[in-house]
C-alpha cells in the first residue's frame, strides 16, 4: 500500500464516525458511476449491449476486488467461510442496505431486498434492470480467486420472476 501521508493525516482528523460515512458515501458514488455509464450506453446501444458490457466489467471486478481483500485481510486459504468473509467487505455487498445473510453448516444465502437499483429504475419509468448475468459473473469470478470448489448459485435474480419479498437470493456452498 502506498503511503498517502497526507490523506491519512486528513482521515484522522476527521470527526469521530464521520471516516466510516465517508467510505459509504464514496460506495454510493462508484454505484452512480456504474449506473450512468449503464444507462448511457443502454440508451445508445440498447439493454442488452449495456448489459453484456456491465457483465465484462463486473467479472473482472470480482476477480480484483477478491484478490484485493484477500491481501488486505490476510485471508489465506480456500474455504467458503473466508469468501463469505471477503465478500461482506466488497463494493457489492457493503453497499447493499436491505441484506440478508443466512449462515447454515453446509452453505451461505446472502438476499438482497429492497434493491436501490431495481427500485430507482421502476421510480424512474424503467424497465426492471436484468442484472442476474452482471451479478452471477461478479459473484463467480470473486469466489474463484479463493476456490474452484466454491459454488455460486442463483435462486433468484431479474430478469427471472420475482418470487417472496425480495429482490434477489444467492447460494454459495462448496462443491462436494
Amino acid at each position: 500500500m502506498g503511503e498517502r501521508t497526507e490523506e491519512r493525516q486528513l482521515l484522522k482528523e476527521l470527526p469521530e464516525g464521520v471516516e466510516e460515512e465517508l467510505m459509504f458515501l464514496h460506495l454510493r458514488d462508484m454505484w452512480a458511476v456504474d449506473g450512468l455509464y449503464y444507462l448511457g450506453i443502454e440508451e445508445r446501444f440498447g439493454t442488452e449491449a449495456a448489459t453484456e458490457i456491465d457483465a465484462f466489467v463486473w467479472r473482472v471486478m470480482g476477480k480484483i476486488e477478491a484478490r484485493k481483500l484477500k491481501k488486505l485481510l490476510q485471508l489465506e486459504g480456500s474455504d467458503l467461510e473466508k469468501m463469505i468473509r471477503a465478500l461482506k467487505f466488497s463494493g457489492w455487498a457493503m453497499d447493499l442496505e436491505d441484506k440478508e445473510w443466512e449462515h447454515h453448516d453446509d452453505h451461505v444465502i446472502l438476499r438482497n431486498v429492497e434493491c436501490r437499483v431495481q427500485n430507482t429504475r421502476k421510480k424512474d419509468g424503467l424497465d426492471v434492470f436484468p442484472c442476474k448475468v452482471v451479478r452471477f459473473d461478479f459473484l463467480r469470478s470473486f469466489a474463484k480467486e479463493f476456490s474452484e470448489d466454491i459454488e455460486v448459485r442463483c435462486n433468484q435474480c431479474p430478469p427471472d420472476d420475482l418470487k417472496g419479498d425480495f429482490w434477489c437470493e444467492w447460494l454459495f456452498r462448496m462443491r462436494d
